[in-house]
């Protein structure tokens, strides 16, 4: 039986891991591209690109909350269902609205309501079909596909619109969002069953993780410099001379991504949690570093210039592969189980307020230059390893249940 069950546990996770990565995947060909559709379509200034895109993510954020309510109180798999349902629809809106700006942020807000359902919901369900003694190293797995998708979806989206088909761009999205729908369809779930009586009480502590609140400012903190990061390289690297495989870099980043979490997912298991979190926010500043000096390198020698773009994409991508698993777990082992999907919408929340932050800032900012949009960026990042280490350790530490 015991057999039967850990096979069941495998197939679970592998559809679970595969949906993941094709949602991740027609989520990432839009990210670097948008910026660009939105100059050549709309002719819109960089400030109000900021504000558009910073649109979506600012939906996630209000709809994390209730959803990670709506998953700890009806099944899981449903809410994931419709939540991915509503992803891949958003998609056609794409193909329609060319002309009107409003109606285009409109439809950026329904796609980001529809996005954060669905990450809140697959972030807990995939909890729930993996053994709680390989956590941390299911969540790490888990993370690779969605860095596989940063690895390819930007690259690919780059290479498409190089032909200025945007309508192409968004087939592909909507095809392997489908594809990813009908792959999560197929996972099949049990009952929870819990000691804990069901309250539809409407409360703040329903919706946010009381206990996880100091390690949520810290993790918005890291996520501006990754907003401003995976928002504006590309034009960053245009404006820095970087004009030739500038997409690799999204590749690179994410070769960094995934080569660390094969390791500190193991790590969290062993009980290095906050360890593992520190060194990933070091790393992470190294390579914030290394953005902020990038337009000085490359003015001085371009080929110096391609070495740093390249060596930073590293350096971002394995700080912050090494602490997203570990981080996860921090928050699920200050929750009771009844709470995974409350403590994974506090998380959530968290890196959505910092990415939509870095989007506006970078946005407004960025009017005379991107260099003192990834200065801050580092800055930023010393000040969340200083708050980590000071505040949210200590916390973590009397307050853990597992």
């Amino acid at each position: 039986m015991e057999e039967v069950k850990d096979r069941l546990l495998s197939r679970n996770y592998i559809l679970v891991c595969l949906a993941a990565f094709l949602m991740s995947f027609s989520f990432f060909i839009l990210v670097p591209t948008l910026p660009l559709y939105l100059k050549d379509t709309f002719g819109i200034s960089q400030a109000l690109i900021g504000v558009v895109l910073s649109c979506y993510v600012i939906a996630v954020l209000c709809v994390r909350p209730l959803t990670g309510f709506a998953a700890d109180t009806f099944p899981r798999k449903s809410v994931y269902i419709i939540a991915y349902a509503a992803f891949v629809a958003s998609f056609f809106g794409y193909f329609f609205i060319t002309k009107t700006l409003a109606l285009f942020i409109l439809l950026r807000i329904f796609h980001g309501l529809s996005f954060g359902m669905l990450t809140t919901a697959g972030n807990t369900l995939v909890i729930d079909v993996m053994p709680s003694s390989r956590r941390g190293e299911g969540l790490g797995y888990y993370g690779v596909t969605n860095n596989l998708a940063m690895a390819f979806g930007p690259m690919t989206g780059l290479f498409v619109i190089s032909s200025g088909n945007y309508n192409l761009l968004f087939l592909t999205s909507l095809i392997t969002g489908a594809v990813g729908l009908l792959l999560g369809s197929l996972v099949r779930t049990t009952k929870r069953t819990t000691t804990e009586k069901v309250e539809f009480k409407l409360s703040a502590d329903r919706f946010f993780l009381k206990e996880g609140i100091r390690a949520c400012i810290a993790f918005l903190l890291m996520a501006i410099p990754y907003g401003m990061t995976t928002s504006y390289m590309a034009l960053y690297a245009k404006e820095s001379g970087i004009t030739h495989n500038a997409g690799l870099f999204f590749t690179v980043m994410a070769g960094g991504l995934i080569i660390s979490r094969l390791h500190s997912g193991k790590r969290v298991d062993q009980g290095f949690v906050t360890q593992t979190i520190r060194t990933g926010i070091a790393i992470a500043i190294f390579g914030a570093v290394g953005e902020a000096l990038l337009s000085t390198i490359a003015g001085a020698s371009i080929t110096a210039g391609y070495i740093a773009y390249f060596l930073t994409a590293l350096l971002f991508g394995y700080g912050y592969g090494t602490l997203f698993p570990a981080y996860n777990t921090l928050f699920i082992n200050l929750a009771p189980n009844s709470r995974r999907a409350t403590a994974n919408a506090t998380y959530l929340t968290g890196w959505d307020v910092g990415i939509g932050g870095g989007m506006l800032l970078g946005g407004a900012i960025s009017t005379n230059g991107f260099t003192p949009c990834y200065i801050l960026g580092a800055v930023l990042l010393l000040i969340a390893l200083i708050f980590f280490e000071r505040v949210v350790t200590p916390h973590f530490h009397k307050h853990r249940l597992r």
